[in-house]
């Protein structure tokens, strides 16, 4: 299985960024994840949008050419970044590569309650492009800065385990849309 996972925040040292790597290093027997930047993207413009700039293009390809994709977002203001609502934009334009693509969203935040607003936009988003979600699976990591060594790995037991437990409830819940 391929996943990409759009990392929600383009901060250097990003949490999410963070996150992302570390399952793509201890999910690796399980399933591909190519991570995507979004550093790139132009903001959206409808002036452009039929003729994008290259960035856009390959970025739009990798994601229709993944099985599923993997949302890792901050939470900024109570909501998703702007840089990612601009990525939606590109990616549900046009062609439209979120069309019935299932997603599945994790987020990490150094507040106590992680992600939980952010994930609800976007889960709201996500549903009106018709991108099946994985239900009843969300991975709230608060206090992320205490929970992620300065390797990058994440070293709170219980979240290493619950996040092994949500990656299985997405392999059966995947496997069960492909019908």
């Amino acid at each position: 299985m391929k996943i990409v996972a759009i990392i929600g925040s383009i901060r250097k040292e990003s949490y999410n960024l963070k996150l992302a790597q570390f399952m793509q290093k201890r999910y690796q027997e399980k399933f591909t994840l190519e991570i995507l930047t979004i550093r790139e993207l132009p903001f959206f413009n409808e002036d452009i949008e039929n003729n994008p700039p290259s960035a856009v293009i390959e970025f739009k390809r990798k994601v229709a050419e993944a099985d599923t994709v993997l949302w890792v977002t901050p939470e900024y203001n109570g909501t998703i970044p702007g840089v990612l609502g601009n990525t939606i934009d590109w990616l549900s334009r046009e062609d439209k590569v979120l069309f019935g693509k299932p997603s599945w969203i994790i987020g990490a935040t150094p507040g106590f309650l992680g992600t939980v607003k952010a994930q609800l936009h976007l889960r709201e988003i996500l549903f009106s492009l018709s991108s099946p979600l994985l239900p009843g699976n969300e991975v709230y990591i608060g206090a992320v800065h205490q929970k992620i060594n300065d390797d990058g790995e994440l070293i709170d037991e219980s979240t290493v385990k619950f996040l092994d437990s949500v990656v299985n409830n997405f392999l059966l819940w995947f496997n069960q849309q492909k019908g």
